[in-house]
Parts: C-alpha cells; structure tokens; sequence
C-alpha cells in the first residue's frame, strides 16, 4: 500500500507553486496524494516567513499535526517552505517532535527524505543552497483546474529595509522565456483559461539574464498561446512599470485590466527609509498616466502602517493620499519588525496598539471608496468567470476582471441554467450587499 501524503501550503500563491512541484515530484515516486491532510500517513506543512501573523498561522498548524501525531493519527509531519528555511538553525530544537525540517534548496529532495524518515526513524534535516529552489519541472496544479499561477522568477534584490524575502529566498533569477512559455502552453492544453503571472517583482522580469526588462515581450508571447482567457500579473514595482508595459496591458486582449502595484508608502522620507523610490508626486503621475490610457482600468495596492520614524504628519499624507488616489483595491499592514531586517533596528519604533489603529484608519477610509465604486456598478453588465455554487445563499459566485483569484472579492449572481466552474457568462449587477456585488446571468 502507497504510502500516503497530504500538504498544507501557507501564504503567498510563489509558495503554492512550490507545492504543487513538490507534490508532482511526490506522486511521480508511487505516493499517494490525500486532500484531506488529516488523512495522511505523512503531513507536509509548507509554511510562510514573511510576517508575525503569517509564521504564528504556520507555527499553529503544524502544532495541530504534531498533536494528531501524538494521538497515533499521523506518522510523521515534516516542515518545508519559508519558516523552514527563515529558522533552520531553532525550528528542530523548539519543535523536536518534527520529523523533517526541509528548506527550499532541498525541496527536490523530498521524496528521499520521506523514504529516510521511514528507514531511519529518526527525524531528517535537510538545507541546500535557497538560490536552487527548483522553478521547472511537472506541478500537480493546486487551484481550481481553470486558472493557475505561471511563476517567472524566484527571489529578490530589492532589498526593501522591512522585508526577510531576500535573505529567505536569495537574489533575484527569471527563468529563460522559453521555459514559462511551455509551462504555459502546457496549463493551457490541460484547461487553464487564466493565468496569474506572479513574482517576487514581476516588472523586474528580464533585466539579470536579458539585461533589460523583458515583461512586456514575455506578456505578449502568453498572449499568443490558444486556450488562454484571461492573463493577469500581479506585484508590479511601481517605479519599473514602464510605458511599455501600460502599453501591452492596453492593446492586448487576453491582458485583464488590472494592476497590482504594491506602493507600501507615499511619503518620501518613509520611502527612502525602506529603500524605495518615489514619491507622492511621482505615483500620482503614475496612476493618472495608467488610467488615461486605459478606462476601466482596476488599480490595486499594498500599504504599510507604523513602519518606524513614520510621524502623525507622514500618516495623516498616507491617509489623504488614499483619499485622493481613490484605488480601487486595496490591502495593508501593520508594521512587523523582521529579525535581520535594517528596520528592525531603526530609531522610532512605534507601538503596536499605534500601528493598529492607523490600519484601521486606512481600511476605515478605504471602505468609503469601495462603497462608492461598488455602488457604480449597479446597472452594467461584466464577464464573470463561474467558480461555484452557494448552497446558502443559493447563487453562483464567480469574477470579473477585476478581481484576482484568492486575493480580491467575488460576484454572486443567479443563472436559470445550470452553469459549470470555469465558465464565463455575463452577468448584470442588480445590487451590493456588504460590499458584494449581486447580479443575474444575462440569458443569450
């Protein structure tokens, strides 16, 4: 009997695609894959490192296994991913009921560490180098079967003062053209209509081993692939997302109108305190450049609240400049001092309970937004992609190009046929309830 294997994969969608190589490699080798982790004779928790909250969910989890574990359920639990390779000198000695502690530079190893584990039953730790994380090979896809993430490089330079990712993951690598462009031929021939171009930095793309930026062109070839629907690309750095680019996203088709532009600040000061470009004016010239050359244009962005030194003046700039920029999706954070970060160190620390109010702030003025946009798109009609069926609220729920799988919101919407995942259909908004928006499929 097939030994079998369940995963747990935490945090960002470049992780997931981790995954889903590691679980190819696994299935490949004669184990047997379980959706319910619970299940397994072997539990894998591929964690996040990025941030507090995201390394207690994990540090959670994986407690929750090891106690299944204790109670005879589980044969082994074994950690992979960021906290695996972020903590790999304290992880074995805090949690000495692991059975593996694999980091990112071993995740091809996986299956020879699971046959150890067992022949050796003793617990197995295993680091390679991060910067040889595998990006090719097979992937047993994760997400619903109709869209996929298409990963096109690994790590980062940029080297944000805030941010563990490079130490975590190395230096920044794109992968050769060719390589995503039959990986994404390959999603398209086995039913994926959406692709969600993903990267530490998408917009950096090219520019190690082509010399220059080369997502533009890399955006232009996905286009050409036949199957494919809907391409969107997320983790724009706002100070490379070049005319080009805007460009591409206006003229091609396939390209959904949507950008994510993670902008962290627009104070000049903070930003130069992170290690980033900018400023207020520059990003105003920059989101008015994008939507004049393309209406309807959706602009989403990441903020960070109470980084260090940040005065009442610099936040009260941020809350306005969120008035005024009037984005149309929006996330943010408090403030979370990373081991090994400059800014972890840096003067002017600010208190939780700040920090926490000031993401309300945010969040509380951006609802506003949000009410008004939502409330504008009652009466019209959008293309919404099926991605399932509400038994309690009896309607089908999907997107619109202006939502992005696992990360923005949904459209619920009633149909008098029966409708399957992943297909598109148009649907007139008649409503928003709590921010969502409720319509009816048109009838053709």
């Amino acid at each position: 009997m097939a030994t079998r294997v369940g995963m747990v994969s935490l945090g960002c969608p470049k992780n997931q695609v981790d995954a889903e190589h590691m679980l190819y490699d696994l299935k490949q080798n004669g184990f047997e894959l379980v959706s319910d982790a619970a299940l397994a004779d072997v539990v894998i928790v591929n964690t996040c490192g990025f941030i507090s909250d995201a390394k207690q969910e994990a540090i959670d989890t994986t407690l929750e296994f090891l106690a299944l574990k204790a109670e005879g359920r589980i044969k082994a639990v074994i950690m992979t991913g960021c906290l695996a390779e972020r903590y790999k000198e304290q992880i074995m000695q805090e949690m000495p009921e692991l059975d593996g502690v694999v980091g990112l530079g071993s995740n091809d190893k996986l299956v020879g560490i699971i046959r150890d584990i067992y022949s050796e039953h003793k617990p197995v730790e295993s680091f390679g180098c991060n910067e040889e994380l595998k990006m090719e090979g097979g992937r047993i896809i994760s997400t619903e079967p109709f869209y996929a993430y298409l990963k096109i490089a690994e790590g980062c330079s940029n080297n944000c003062t805030y941010c563990a990712i490079p130490s975590i993951r190395g230096e920044y690598r794109s992968r050769k053209m060719e390589d995503i462009l039959d990986e994404a031929k390959w999603l398209a021939d086995n039913g994926v209509s959406e692709l969600v171009v993903i990267a530490q930095d998408t917009t950096r793309y090219g520019e190690d081993n082509y010399g220059r930026q080369m997502l533009p062109e890399l955006l232009r070839e996905l286009c050409k692939i036949d199957g494919l629907k809907w391409i969107r690309t997320l983790y724009s750095y706002p100070e490379r997302l070049s005319d080009e680019l805007i460009d591409v996203v206006a003229e091609e088709e396939k390209l959904v109108k949507y950008f994510d532009i993670p902008i962290q600040h627009c104070n000049r000061d903070i930003l130069r305190r992170m290690n980033r470009r900018g400023d207020e004016q520059s990003l105003d010239t920059l989101l008015e450049k994008i939507r004049a050359r393309i209406p309807g244009v959706i602009l989403r962005t990441t903020l960070i609240t109470g980084f260090p030194g940040e005065s009442g003046e610099q936040f009260e700039q941020l809350c306005a400049f969120v008035k005024k920029a009037r984005f149309d999706r929006l996330g943010a954070f408090a403030y979370s001092p990373e081991e090994d970060t400059p800014a972890a160190s840096f003067d002017g620390q600010i208190d939780e309970d700040v920090k926490q109010k000031r993401l309300e702030t945010i969040y509380n003025e951006q609802s506003f937004i949000m009410d008004e946009k939502n409330q504008s798109l009652v009466g019209r009609t959008f293309e919404v992609v099926c991605e399932g069926f509400d038994r309690y609220a009896e309607m089908y729920f999907g997107r619109s190009y202006m939502d992005a799988p696992e990360i923005d919101g949904k459209i619920f919407f009633t149909s008098e046929r029966k409708l399957a995942v992943g297909e598109y259909i148009n649907v007139n908004i008649t409503d928003i309830l709590d921010f969502d928006p409720i319509g009816e499929a048109v009838t053709d």
